[in-house]
């Protein structure tokens, strides 16, 4: 009779069982973190192909930007270590990907002020060097675009300033402000500055959103992508979407420039107590005119001529005429359209007075500042002047 009745009574138990082992997974999951569905959107998005990224398609909505890696935190090594350690690390992109053409889009006191920005960030990150400094220029550009990081010049240049640690440009934050960059050096920065915000592409380096010393081993070094060196810098991206150009949605930022403080002593527009920012050093003449000489060899008063690609961004033109001057003390370089063609450029250096200035045809090039507007006339006839 017991054994009929525990026979009996088997099945009901087995439902007891099967029940409650149901409950209990229904009360796990319900407990499960809720942010699972962003962990695995993460996982979607970092793991995409390359074609897909490329291609431009996004990740899930739900995946924020990455996380900015913290620049103070490098691996203790010695300088000839690191740089054997970077070596060993292979370039992943023999030909980067190409950013878009940057052109500024704010009004002419927010302009200068991202040309003062971009400028000194690339003196005080690479030095007196045009080469690495238009590098330099085109990462600050490529992170104003890039929804990981501030949508201004400025702003991205000073991120993390308030700390010791942590600044993602380390003048800004180590005292380097203290030195001052020559007016001549200070010119040439802001050349370079001046044609990146119209236009001008530093294809080397592609999209890259990152750079470092090759004699220091940063910890964020082996998560990102490098895919280039130039000089003294290697430059990296993020991999997957957020390092594709696609990624780089936000056109030229906000146009809005806050003036920065700690700039004041090397810039008029990050100055609260100036009233009138100048563009450019401006130049005073005798007003007696003086024809102007076709073309003359180099020496230390020269008038030189270069024809102007209409093509290019305006403020390479400048670039090319501190080219062409070189080291001289005095020269004066007219740009002209075609080879008959007017007067649309002029780039004036005079070492007496410590002066120098670059002037452009307004009525063919937009400049967001008036004081860069070539005259006509005898007065550009004065400009020219070879004395």
């Amino acid at each position: 009779m017991t054994r009929l009745i525990r026979l009996a009574s088997t099945p009901l138990a087995w439902r007891i069982v099967i029940a409650a082992a149901l409950a209990l997974a229904v009360l796990m999951f319900a407990r499960l973190p809720s942010d699972i569905p962003h962990r695995t959107a993460r996982l979607v998005a970092a793991f995409a192909s390359p074609a897909e990224a490329e291609a431009g398609i996004p990740p899930l909505s739900l995946v924020p930007p990455p996380p900015l890696p913290d620049p103070a935190q490098s691996i203790p090594i010695a300088a000839d270590a690191a740089r054997l350690s970077n070596a060993q690390v292979p370039i992943a992109d023999l030909q980067p990907a190409l950013a878009a053409p940057f052109r500024f889009v704010g009004a002419p006191d927010a302009h200068l002020r991202a040309r003062d920005c971009l400028a000194l960030a690339a003196w005080y990150e690479a030095g007196d060097d045009p080469s690495g400094e238009r590098a330099v220029v085109q990462v600050v550009l490529n992170r104003v675009r890039h929804p990981a990081f501030p949508d201004s010049v400025c702003a991205v240049v000073f991120q993390g300033s308030q700390r010791q640690t942590g600044c993602q440009f380390t003048f800004t934050c180590d005292g380097s402000l203290a030195r001052i960059p020559s007016p001549p050096a200070l010119t040439r920065a802001r050349a370079i500055a001046e044609a990146a915000l119209s236009g001008a592409v530093d294809a080397r380096v592609g999209l890259a959103t990152h750079y470092h010393a090759d004699y220091v081993v940063p910890r964020w070094r082996d998560g990102l992508v490098k895919i280039a060196q130039q000089g003294a810098h290697l430059f990296y991206r993020w991999p997957g979407y957020w390092g594709s150009a696609a990624a780089m949605s936000r056109g030229s930022g906000s146009g809005t420039e806050s003036p920065q403080p700690a700039l004041a002593a090397l810039s008029e527009m990050h100055d609260p107590a100036a009233a009138q920012a100048v563009t450019v050093p401006q130049i005073l003449f005798e007003p007696v005119p003086v024809a102007i000489p076709p073309q003359l060899a180099p020496s230390s008063h020269s008038a030189l001529e270069m024809q102007l690609d209409p093509a290019a961004p305006p403020g390479s033109y400048a670039l090319k005429a501190l080219a062409l001057c070189g080291s001289l003390a005095e020269c004066r370089v007219a740009g002209r359209l075609g080879e008959t063609g007017s007067i649309a450029f002029v780039y004036v250096r005079m070492a007496r007075t410590r002066s120098e200035g670059a002037y452009w045809d307004c009525a063919r090039f937009l400049r967001s500042d008036r004081a860069q507007c070539l005259p006509g006339g005898q007065a550009l006839d004065r400009l020219l002047a070879v004395s």
